[in-house]
Formats: structure tokens, C-alpha cells, sequence
């Protein structure tokens, strides 16, 4: 696999703004307000400039690939980036760099501070190539490892601290260790990999050598995240039941102990993260309202016992943060914070503790461009996994 640094000879941070958030990927042309310039959101996610949304949806322009993720999609589905279109606005009127416009697009509702201790980009692994549209990314806090399920040959990777791959296993058939389509990944104390495979709709355990050992096939309908508790028990979202499970397992002999529904009545949940501390559970609800281009989400925090602590849906955000926030992606931090990534502004952001949820504080506002999948390591870098570019960015504190 690829493996790169960041090194002093590299892009400076502004050239690096300037190229993810106010140029076009295709066309390596800056956007504008209106005409060919403007920036458009394709159904995936991704944004391209309406030049080369006509260009790659050919003389009838009726649907078009994407040409990061190779989604199609409809030219009648893309939308306005209402975001982008924001923040060039914010550049024409005042001028200044996109960091700073970025924080004068907070608002007032917000205590939008600067990152705790400044994050910065250590390590970058993947790529294109070696990985391709990875969905998840998990770290094992013992060993340091990252796990990465993705839609390749082999469908889930093993990193080293180092970002050396140790692992490639799944690959996608019926046998017993075989993964259709992974959608997620967790690792748990106890040193087990654990992926939702969209494919069978089952739950999957393997070993860090590729060793299949347990597949958990309750009557889902379509497992989507989960993430591990301190005691190696597994929180499972159910996207098409509506329903959020634990799962309690002894991997080591591969004995399924049980599995129960502990919070139903969720709209299409998806990402859900656990405190290692609190043993608070967040959890995204993939909301679909009429019309096109009119989905959103809501972030929902629950305590321990499953009581429901907080929430708060694109609209609350908004009131915060002027622009759309479409979360894919929640972990918390060490000192139980709540993180989520923001596909909408190519962004990571601090929502705050539970109790204070939510704050509105942008840990990483520039370089990614497609963000999935969130985690922390022991030593505290925060990972994300970055679909658009096919890659695990790994930030620690500079």
C-alpha cells in the first residue's frame, strides 16, 4: 500500500485549503458563484463545479458517474454545495484566508474555539488503489492496530502503528470468513475484528489473523454500525429495522451469548460510538424528508442505561452553524466528547459533552473531502477515514 507523510517540503495549509475546498477536482478550476464555476453536489456526496457536472453527464445529460466513488447519478439529482457557496461569499466580501472565513461562518450561537491543543496531519494511508470507497475504520487500543473495511479484493485491512499493512483477508464469496459488503468496523478490548456486512445482513468476527470465528445472523435487516463497550460487547444500529442492539459474545470460543434489541422506534441509524468512560451510547438517525436533496440527520445521546440524554437534527444545527451539517460518522474523545464528521463542509467537528451538547467547535475544517469514519487510538490521534480520497488520515495533536 501507499504509504505517505507530511513532510516540511509539502503543501503549505492555505495552498492545501485552497485546493480541497474552493477548486473542482476534475477540472482543477476555482469555483465561482454562477455559470460552469458553480459548485454542485452530486447524490453521493461528492462536489464538482456545473461545467463538469454537464461534461460527465455527456450530450443527453441524464446521469453521470461519480468520479471518486463511481456512484451514478442523475444531473437532476445534484444540488447547490450550499456550503461552498457560503464561504465564497464570506472570501468576495471580506477576503482573508479560508480558516478564518471558516470561523467567521460560525455564527454566534456557538462557542466555536479553536481545536484543543491544534491538530495536525501525522500520517496518511491507502489511497487509491489499495483502498477502494472504504466504509469504516476501528483501532484496536492495545495493540495500536487499525482495522479498515473497504469494497476491494480483499475486503478488510490490518494497519500497524506505523501505517504498515499486516493483513488482508475477507474476500467476498460465501464461505465462512468471506465479506459481501462491509458497511463498519469495531475492534474489541479483547482483540477481536467485528464487521456488519450489508451483503448477508449478518455481524462478522474474525481474529487479527484473518480467522473467521462467530457470524451472527439474528433476523436483521440491515446491521449498519457498531462499536465496542469496555467489556468487549458489541452496540449494533439496525438501518432498516429502525432498532439498536448489544450483542454479547465469548469470541474466544466463538459462542454467541446474546443478542438484544435495547432502543427500537430509530429512524435508518447508522453511526453510533460508545464512551469508554461514561458508557453513554450516540448514535446518527439518517432522516428523509420529501422532496429531493432534502435528507438530514439527527445526532441522539443516550445514557448508559439507554435513557435518552440530548439530541439535536440538522435544523438545531443549523441555528448554530449556518450551513447544512450531514453527519455519517460520531466517536467520542477521551474526555467524553461527542465528534462527528460533517460530509456537507469536508469537516470534523466538536459537538461537546453530553451534558452540554451541543457546542459547535471545527477540530478539522480543511483536507479531507469524502469523510466516513471516525476513531481515536490509545495515544489519542483521532482517524479519519476519508472516502473520497481513498484514505486513513491519521491527526494528533501539533
Amino acid at each position: 500500500p501507499r504509504l505517505s507523510r507530511l513532510s516540511a517540503a509539502g503543501m503549505a495549509e492555505e495552498d492545501e485549503t485552497e485546493l480541497s475546498l474552493l477548486e473542482c477536482r476534475v477540472c482543477f478550476e476555482r469555483y465561482g458563484p454562477s455559470g460552469q464555476r458553480r459548485p454542485r453536489n452530486l447524490a453521493c456526496g461528492h462536489v464538482l463545479c456545473q461545467g463538469c457536472v454537464g461534461a460527465l453527464g455527456g450530450p443527453e445529460r441524464r446521469r453521470l458517474e461519480c468520479p471518486f466513488c463511481r456512484r451514478a447519478c442523475g444531473c437532476a439529482e445534484t444540488s447547490d454545495c450550499l456550503p461552498l457557496l457560503q464561504l465564497l461569499e464570506i472570501l468576495g466580501a471580506g477576503g482573508g484566508s479560508v480558516p478564518s472565513a471558516l470561523r467567521k461562518s460560525g455564527g454566534s450561537g456557538g462557542e466555536a474555539g479553536p481545536a484543543p491543543g491544534g491538530l495536525g496531519l501525522r500520517l496518511s494511508l491507502g489511497g487509491w488503489g489499495s483502498l477502494v470507497n472504504p466504509t469504516g475504520v476501528a483501532a484496536c487500543r492495545r495493540s495500536g492496530r487499525l482495522a479498515v473495511v473497504h469494497d476491494g479484493k480483499k475486503r478488510l485491512h490490518i494497519f500497524g502503528p506505523s501505517g504498515s499493512c499486516l493483513q488482508r483477508f475477507g474476500e467476498r464469496g460465501d464461505a465462512g470468513n468471506d465479506i459481501k459488503y462491509p458497511l463498519d468496523v469495531t475492534v474489541t478490548s479483547d482483540g477481536h475484528v467485528v464487521v456488519t456486512d450489508g451483503g448477508d445482513r449478518s455481524v462478522k468476527a474474525f481474529d487479527f489473523e484473518g480467522r473467521g470465528i462467530l457470524a451472527v445472523r439474528e433476523g436483521f435487516g440491515l446491521p449498519w454500525g457498531l462499536d465496542a463497550t469496555r467489556e468487549s460487547e458489541v452496540i449494533l444500529t439496525d438501518a432498516e429495522a429502525g432498532a439498536l442492539y448489544r450483542l454479547t459474545a465469548d469470541f474466544k470460543k466463538g459462542k454467541l451469548k446474546k443478542c438484544q434489541v435495547i432502543q427500537s422506534q430509530l429512524i435508518s441509524p447508522r453511526g453510533v460510538a460508545v464512551s469508554q468512560t461514561s458508557g453513554a451510547v450516540v448514535v446518527i438517525e439518517h432522516l428523509k424528508a420529501q422532496g429531493q436533496n432534502n435528507s438530514s440527520t439527527r445526532v441522539k445521546i443516550f445514557s448508559a442505561e439507554m435513557d435518552l440524554i440530548s439530541q439535536m437534527d440538522s435544523f438545531g444545527l443549523n441555528l448554530i452553524f449556518p450551513s447544512k451539517i450531514y453527519s455519517t460518522a460520531v466517536a467520542f474523545d477521551k474526555e467524553g466528547r461527542v465528534i462527528v464528521t460533517d460530509v456537507c463542509s469536508q469537516a470534523v467537528i466538536c459537538l461537546g459533552k453530553p451534558e452540554e451538547f451541543p457546542i459547535f467547535n471545527p477540530l478539522i475544517s480543511h483536507g479531507l473531502s469524502y469523510p466516513v469514519g471516525l476513531t481515536y487510538m490509545a495515544n489519542n490521534s483521532l482517524v479519519v477515514l476519508d472516502s473520497g480520497d481513498h484514505s486513513v488520515k491519521i491527526y494528533s495533536s501539533t
